[in-house]
Parts: structure tokens; sequence; C-alpha cells
């Protein structure tokens, strides 16, 4: 009986661990073939089965990122692919989706170093004093329907989005801030497409407020009033 239960529990072992590299096996071979997809759809800009692209970056993102530097992409080329691929995924759903159910985060190091602004418990109150182009922008995208937050970090977005609970939304931000939004927007259900600053930093960084426009325009019929894009020439 000894024996019989030793046997059993060898072949279980056995079984497990052939289930096991089979199943990392997979993971590698899927990452591997990901990763080409992506090298292949960035050096030829074009998108390739992009409905398999997204949830196997997100689960495969480590592999998927090892290989693509195998293949001569840096971090940088892959995340800019993948802002723009959930970009290009979720226009339509954002057009669709009416303007006083959607927002625009701003991240508060756009403003001038001599912001004159308060941090509130919703995130900084724009006091429109002209020192940068935030204040004009923020009442053009308020003058046609939206809401507008200026945030230190995505403790505000989380709090606002659960507030205000939009249906969709406009992040801005660094590269990996934009990209970290997307992933959080997708994990709680809020259609998201971000915009990565012309330049970046801690103090005065630049927002590229022509694609923010872009972007807020989408799916209205016309949208009128005083922007400020000099911002986006510097």
């Amino acid at each position: 009986m000894v024996f019989f239960d030793l046997g059993v529990w060898v072949g279980l072992m056995t079984l497990i661990g052939e289930v096991t590299f089979f199943l990392i096996l997979g993971m590698v071979l899927a990452a591997i073939a990901l990763a080409i997809i992506a090298t292949a759809s960035i050096t030829r800009g074009k998108f390739y089965l992009p409905r398999i692209l997204i949830p196997g970056m997100v689960l495969l993102e480590g592999l998927v990122k090892a290989f693509c530097k195998l293949l001569g992409l840096d971090d940088k080329d892959l995340i800019t692919f993948f802002i723009t691929l959930r970009n290009t995924m979720n226009t339509k759903a954002f057009a669709e989706t009416p303007v006083e159910r959607r927002a625009v985060f701003l991240p508060q190091c756009l403003r001038s170093a001599e912001c004159p602004a308060h941090l509130t418990p919703e995130g900084l109150e724009c006091r429109h004093c002209g020192r940068c182009s935030v204040g004009e922008n923020v009442a053009w995208l308020e003058s046609i329907g939206y809401r507008v937050f200026i945030v230190p970090g995505s403790t505000f977005i989380k709090r606002m989005a659960k507030k205000y609970r939009p249906q969709a939304i406009i992040g801005v931000g660094c590269l990996m801030e934009v990209k970290d939004g997307i992933d959080m927007a997708d994990r709680i259900g809020i259609i998201a497409l971000g915009v990565v600053n012309l330049k970046d930093g801690c103090v005065e960084t630049i927002a590229d407020w022509t694609r923010v426009r872009d972007a807020a325009i989408l799916g209205i019929d016309s949208a009128s009033g005083p922007v400020d894009f000099h911002g986006s020439a510097e």
C-alpha cells in the first residue's frame, strides 16, 4: 500500500512538472510571437493582430520586453507603440461617449514654477493667472463640456474616477505615466486615450496641446473657443 501511494505521488509530481514545463514553454513561445508582431508593427508602421497584441502584452509584458530588446527595440519604442495601439483601439468607443461623461487628467508638472494654485482634495484648482498655457486650455476644455483635473499622481485619478465615474478619459503625462494610466483605466473599465508630453521632467513640462485638442473633439460636432497652443511648438 505504501509503495502504491508513493508511486501515485511520484506520478502526480511528474505530471505537474510536465504541465509546468509546457506552460512555461508556451508562455515563452507566445512572448516571442508577440515580440515579433510588435516589432513588425513598429518598423512597418502598421498594426498586426491588435486584439491579440493588447491582452498578450499585458499578460506577458516582462517577457515581451525582453525579446523585443533582443530584436533591437528599447523600452521607449515598445511603450510608445503600446500607447498608440491602445489609443487606436479606444478611439471609436471614446468618440461615442457623451462629452459630459468624459474627463481630462493633467499632471501638475505642466504648471509654471510660479503657479499660485493650491492643492485641493480634487487636485490643483487653476487660477488662470496666465503664467502658463494650462489655464487657457483648461478653460477651453471646460467650455466644450469636459471635467478637468490637474493632479499630482495616480491616487487622485483613482479617487476622482471613483467619485465622478467618467466613462472615458484623456490622460496627459510622461511616457510611463500615460502607459500606467491606460493600464489602470482598463482595469476599472474606463475608456482611455493617452497623450504623451512633448517635454518631460518634474517642473514646467510641456503638453502636446494639439493632440489633447484632437482627442477632446472626437465625436463632437463642433468645438470652438480660445486655445493657446504655443506650448506644443516649444
